[in-house]
């Protein structure tokens, strides 16, 4: 009769105590509540919202669900890097090797793909034999030797949030402030953090694309960090076009790879060596952000980043050859270019198409029990405000079979828009948000 009294409650605007929330949460974790009922009540969440108290007795519940990571005795600064949902998002693929170089833990625990996003454990599980189901212990020992652990949500963290966040996914709850801080900050606060990056996406692909509801959820989770002596940085980034080049599990870690090796796409090194320099400044391994930067920029150019990926594949069971041939990774059976259908500026290359569009070719999931095929997806490279000749290439479909090439074309035909002009896209990092306030930096 829990469930049932409390779906009634929250579905009617009522609001949930702490006491509640704990025990809705431990009930469900130890199976006592099945997923229709708690599936209905993340809808009645998602429609009736949460109040800052009860986001924080949720977070606080599905935190004490499980255990945390006692990592302090390792004698560094504990960082990691969350990212609100992105397309071509491969960032944490970059940053979790490149800032681990600079005597600074990375326990960094992620996530599967949700909603028309990606996620980083599907890419790393495109690598062959990549193992991402760490337990504690065994990330443990992989931060003490490597100093970074790249692992997925294990049945010890946090193991109430493991199950809403796939419930969230396949329910359409996905796109809610008080979900979204509280399942983020369940996890990270398990990890035993000293201090946490939040790369928040804005605009027409992120799940939530209006400023003032970017804004809200950076205030809320920096409030929780600091309610658990964990700072908070947050970085407005713009997703009203994809990150980089590759969209798709397999494309991305070959684009990661390359980025690693100082080859990569502009706008995925910005915004990797600004999240990364906000972590090194947090972790005081850094005086300012320009000696950060170029630093960080150095480890990129030198090799040294791409090595250290190279030390944490092989560890986790992964083959460290792709990074010396990228064909060793899942490759598609069907590939074809895609042309511009007209002369004309560039006006929109619209994300959340194209992550609709890799989910259609079978990259990513609509039910949670779907199997991704890894090698599909799309390699873009118009941008908003370029200059298109009729005819000229703007990507490439990867596709398992001929039906899925014509499926990429029908994506990209909506997804990329040519017109007589372009209007000027979102700064690429627009806003820096502490618990000191709001730097507004573009």
């Amino acid at each position: 009769m829990l469930a049932h009294r409390l779906i009634e409650k929250k579905r009617d605007g009522g609001r949930l105590d702490p006491g509640e929330w704990r025990a809705l949460v431990m009930a469900y974790a130890a199976g006592h509540v099945p997923d229709y009922q708690m599936s209905a009540f993340l809808m009645a969440c998602f429609l009736k919202g949460l109040d800052h108290g009860e986001t924080a007795a949720l977070t606080e519940a599905m935190l004490n669900s499980g255990e945390k990571f006692d990592l302090e005795s390792i004698g560094k600064p504990r960082l990691d890097k969350h990212s609100i949902g992105g397309v071509g998002d491969k960032v944490s693929l970059i940053l979790a090797p490149l800032v681990s170089l600079f005597d600074v833990a990375i326990p960094m625990v992620s996530g599967r793909g949700l909603g028309h996003t990606g996620g980083t454990l599907d890419k790393l599980e495109s690598i062959p034999g990549f193992r991402t189901d760490l337990s504690m212990s065994q990330a443990r020992s992989q931060i003490e030797e490597l100093g970074c652990a790249l692992l997925g949500q294990t049945s010890e963290i946090a193991p109430a949030d493991r199950k809403m966040y796939a419930l969230r996914d396949a329910t359409a709850t996905v796109a809610s402030i008080p979900l979204i801080a509280s399942s983020i900050m369940s996890k990270k606060l398990a990890e035993d953090l000293t201090g946490l990056v939040i790369d928040i996406k804005r605009g027409s692909g992120a799940f939530l694309t209006e400023l003032d509801e970017v804004m809200a959820l950076a205030h809320e989770m920096i409030s929780i960090g600091d309610s658990h002596g964990c700072p908070v940085v947050a970085l407005f980034t713009a997703m009203d076009r994809p990150l980089g080049r590759a969209c798709g599990n397999a494309l991305e870690v070959e684009e990661a790879i390359a980025t690693l090796k100082g080859e990569g796409p502009p706008d995925l090194v910005e915004v990797t060596i600004a999240l990364s320099a906000e972590m090194l400044l947090l972790a005081g391994v850094a005086s300012d952000a320009a000696s950060a930067r170029a630093d960080l920029h150095e480890a990129l150019v030198s090799g040294r980043a791409a090595e250290q990926f190279r030390r944490i594949v092989e560890r986790q069971h992964g083959d460290p050859a792709v990074l010396d041939d990228p064909a060793l990774l899942p490759q598609a059976a069907e590939c074809e270019l895609y042309t511009a259908p007209r002369s004309g500026f560039v006006q929109r290359v619209e994300p959340r198409a194209i992550g609709k569009g890799v989910t259609a070719l079978g990259g990513g999931r609509t039910t949670m029990a779907d199997v991704i095929d890894p090698a599909v997806g799309f390699v873009i490279t118009a941008k908003p405000g370029d200059w298109a000749q009729a005819n000229e290439p703007l990507a490439s479909i990867y596709a398992r079979d001929r039906a899925g090439i014509e499926r990429g074309r029908a994506t990209l035909r909506s997804a990329i828009v040519i017109g007589d002009e372009a209007e000027p896209p979102l700064p690429l990092i627009s806003h820096r948000v502490t618990s000191a306030g709001v730097e507004v930096l573009a």
